[in-house]
C-alpha cells in the first residue's frame, strides 16, 4: 500500500469532517490552545470535557479550568521572550 493510500485509509477510518467557523470563533479557539500545535479538534474536545465535568462537579471543573489558564499564560509568556540565534 502506498503512503498516500494509507493516509486516505486512516482519514476514512477516523471519519474526519470539515466545519465552517466564523473568524471570531476561530480566533477565540486559538486563544484556548495550550500549545501552538494543539488542533482545533483537541480544543473542542477539551471544551466538551470541561462542560461535562462542570455538570457533575463544578469544584473539579474550576480546578481543571485554572490549570488550563496557567498553561495558556505560560505559552503567552514564552511567545513574548525574544530569542536570537546567539542563544543556542
Amino acid at each position: 500500500m502506498a503512503v498516500g493510500e494509507e493516509k486516505n485509509k486512516n482519514l476514512e477510518e477516523r471519519k474526519i469532517t470539515t466545519i465552517k467557523l466564523e473568524k471570531e470563533t476561530k480566533e477565540r479557539l486559538d486563544k484556548l490552545k495550550e500549545h501552538e500545535k494543539e488542533s482545533y479538534n483537541q480544543v473542542i474536545k477539551k471544551i466538551l470535557y470541561l462542560l461535562n465535568i462542570f455538570r457533575k462537579n463544578s469544584e473539579q471543573g474550576y480546578k481543571i479550568l485554572n490549570d488550563i489558564e496557567r498553561a495558556i499564560k505560560k505559552k503567552e509568556v514564552y511567545q513574548k521572550i525574544p530569542i536570537s540565534k546567539n542563544d543556542f
